[in-house]
């Protein structure tokens, strides 16, 4: 089975790049255009990973990924920082829990590259985890 993802962003044109990229790649993908949309969406139905939007009205990303680490149900899902900052936040993202970050505007196959890792990754870490 597909792996599926979660697009969160404010901007249309961005979900439809993003979605278009990775149904290319074979993934299913879910979209929310904002933060409460991404959460109710992630609890509703968990996704294999999520690629999360910092800037955003309603609930900006940071507070999205407090929120899903703070739940039992979604703790565990893989989220990627996919944000215009350039590198300004990059530290500070990946010391509070996302995954990877990727600048926009960013390389189509280098972020399909990412996502594969982190859904391998996760994947291993399941594997084992069930060995156990």
């Amino acid at each position: 089975m597909n792996a599926t993802i979660l697009v969160v962003d404010d901007n249309d044109d961005n979900r439809e790049l993003l979605q278009l990229l990775l149904a290319n790649a074979g993934y299913q993908v879910c979209e929310a255009g904002n933060g409460i949309e991404c959460l109710s969406a992630a609890r509703i139905k968990p996704p294999d990973l999520i690629l999360l939007d910092l800037s955003m009205p309603v609930m900006d990303g940071w507070k999205v990924l407090e929120e899903l680490k703070a739940d039992p149900r979604t703790r565990d899902i893989p989220c990627i920082a996919v944000t215009a900052h350039a590198e300004l936040d990059r530290h500070e993202a990946l010391a509070n829990g996302f995954k990877a970050y990727v600048s926009k505007p960013f390389m189509g196959d280098a972020l399909i590259k990412t996502i594969a890792e982190i859904l391998e990754k996760r994947q291993a870490t399941e594997q084992e985890l069930k060995v156990c």
